[in-house]
């Protein structure tokens, strides 16, 4: 249920009388399904399946929707067991695979979540197909059991051939290697600027500016200064991959970077279906969402930004119940000034009429931008720059100033629940964001002339604090704030 799990209790009665092959507790059609996928590999595995007789499978709690094909291993199980009259207690065990037709177990998305609650509930054993028990095993404290077959896992519960537990050296983690750098990067220091202060506190970016400007490989770049995933992370990414299904190895080191089209649909990046499934903001979630060209998005996807920018977290809700998914990412947006692209270029004449392009700024309403803490206008680089030969400053030299603002921001919420600047809420900003009579003065002034709403205040006092972090200084000073003011748009 979304990245938590819920406790399924299979009962099998086998009795006497017409026969019968039912399966009850809101399943839906894969797991009506799974009566020929199990009745076929009790015959290939070598057991004899119940026939003249009344098989009923109760999937508790009856209430709780349940769907996939998870579940074939235990109803499998199940049926062996209750067929010979075995009455062996395997409350201690927690069991979960898709059965092929010839008794051979298939891999199912979900393990990682699984194993973790396996560990909280203090459940013995974890029986997972063979090619699930990587990921299963990287959760410490938990016995994990790979099957090849139904065979296997029969013989192990009737203590016929027990399974050995599945152990797995742990890899040393490389350092990871990128293929852009920061120095690739000619001029556009103030960008470069604004980029480090969005990876130091996780603040959300808009780049605007012409065609070529660099907009693109900029946002590229950003993974590149992101700090190390911390353990509470990593966590966080591989249990949504997992439940995804995107899963490949061991736990996710490497900050995600989504970077979607922009013809996706609402459910592609929310979540969502019929059984909700994460999207790509919570794929995102601990990294970077790259939307190019943004006002080319649907208005309605853009719209669906506005909670998950807030709340850092989406709700979807279905008929079926309503899940929650960590949305906690760095949006970095670009676009161009207008449809040719030129309505900011001094040196290049925009042939937009006035109603083409206000009809093109409307593409984004004003709550999305208000949600969007730094606003940098990228120029076009003049020849001295492209053909100049002298390199800009390194990624890893940058990365070294972000860690050192996310380690104070890690001791400033150590008590908290919530890791960078930009989550901060009414309560932190007031405790962390103080400033003094001259700093407060430049801040009526500004909220006044630019038209700042309440949210932008309180973004531009999270930012201030990221820059003070970056400078290694516990009080916010005016520059910082000045500095900060710099990224805000003025609205009209």
């Amino acid at each position: 249920m979304g990245l938590s799990c819920l406790p399924v209790e299979v009962e099998v009665d086998i009795n006497k009388g017409q026969t019968n092959f039912g399966i009850i507790g809101l399943t839906d059609t894969s797991i009506q399904e799974a009566k020929d996928r199990i009745h076929s590999a009790i015959k290939n595995s070598g057991y004899k399946f119940p026939f003249n007789f009344r098989i009923l499978i109760n999937l508790a709690p009856a209430n709780l929707n349940k769907e996939g094909s998870a579940y074939d291993l235990p109803m499998a199980v199940g049926i062996v067991m209750a067929s010979i009259g075995s009455e062996k207690n395997i409350s201690d065990t927690l069991m979960i695979g898709e059965l092929a037709l010839d008794g051979s177990l298939r891999p199912v998305n979900g393990i990682l979540p699984i194993a973790l609650f396996a560990k909280e509930k203090n459940i013995k054993n974890l029986i997972v197909p063979l090619e699930n028990a990587d990921e299963a095993v990287l959760i410490e404290g938990v016995c994990v059991l790979p099957a090849k077959n139904l065979k296997e896992v029969a013989q192990h519960i009737l203590d016929e051939s027990l399974i050995a537990p599945y152990t797995k050296t742990p890899e040393t983690a490389n350092e990871e290697i990128f293929s852009l750098d920061m120095s690739q990067v000619k001029g556009q220091e103030f960008t470069k600027r604004a980029l480090e202060i969005a990876a130091s506190g996780g603040h959300n970016i808009l780049l605007s500016g012409p065609p070529g400007s660099g907009k693109t490989l900029l946002a590229r770049t950003l993974p590149t200064i992101l700090p190390p995933l911390i353990e509470k992370e990593i966590l966080e990414i591989t249990k949504i991959y997992s439940i995804a299904g995107l899963l490949r190895g061991g736990l996710i080191k490497k900050r995600p970077f989504r970077s979607p089209h922009h013809s996706i649909s609402n459910v592609a990046l929310v979540g969502g279906g019929k059984y909700p499934r994460p999207g790509e903001i919570s794929l995102a979630h601990r990294g970077v969402l790259f939307l190019d060209e943004f006002p080319e998005f649907s208005r309605s996807v853009l719209e669906a930004l506005r909670q998950p920018l807030e709340d850092g977290t989406i709700s979807i809700s279905r008929a079926r119940g309503s899940l929650q998914f960590p949305a906690q990412f760095i949006l970095v947006a670009s676009q161009n000034p207008c449809p040719c692209g030129y309505a900011s270029d001094p040196d290049q004449f925009c042939n937009c009429s006035a109603s083409t392009l206000l009809k093109y700024q409307k593409k984004i309403s004003g709550p999305i931008l208000d949600r969007i803490d730094l606003h940098v206008e990228v120029p076009r680089l003049k020849f001295e720059k492209l053909s100049s030969n002298e390199s800009g400053e390194l990624s890893s030299d940058i990365r070294k100033r972000v860690e050192s603002a996310r380690k104070i921001q890690a001791t400033r919420f150590s008590n908290l629940n919530i890791i960078t600047n930009a989550e901060m809420g009414n309560n932190e900003i007031k405790k962390f964001c103080q400033l003094n009579s001259e700093s407060i003065n430049l801040l009526g002034e500004a909220v006044e002339k630019m038209h700042l709403s309440a949210r932008a205040y309180n973004r531009i006092l999270k930012i201030s604090r990221t820059i003070a972090d970056l400078a290694g200084e516990q009080n916010i000073s005016l520059n910082h704030l000045a500095e900060a003011l710099q990224f805000r748009v003025k609205t009209q």
